[in-house]
């Protein structure tokens, strides 16, 4: 089983006051969100046991890169959040605030 879902957001920034390092996500929420939640149910359903945190692995593609992540579920929209890492962010020209559009194939 997989699918393919496209959504466009805003790059935001997760850090820690106590910790130097910080992360930068893509909230995938709306119709592309509740396609991922169904997305995981099926296959919990099927396998008998969902991935660890309810992630669901997924071959992301924002412009020319493409990479293979896991979105996890984010309880504060509802949604999942997308990690973007270095590479891409470079690559792609990205950073928090910008608004760019990303198609996830549901693995």
């Amino acid at each position: 089983m997989s699918d393919t879902v496209t959504h466009r957001g805003t790059i935001w920034i997760w850090s820690n006051g106590t910790s130097p390092a910080s992360w930068h996500f893509l909230t995938i929420d709306g119709e592309a969100g509740e396609a991922i939640a169904a997305h995981e149910a099926m296959r919990r359903l099927e396998l008998g046991a969902g991935r660890g945190f309810g992630s669901v692995k997924v071959k992301a593609r924002i412009g020319e890169t493409e990479w293979s992540t896991s979105v996890f579920p984010s309880q504060s929209s509802g949604g999942f959040i997308l990690p973007l890492k270095a590479a891409v962010r470079k690559a792609e020209g990205l950073a928090e605030g910008v608004e760019t559009e990303v198609s996830l194939k549901l693995l």
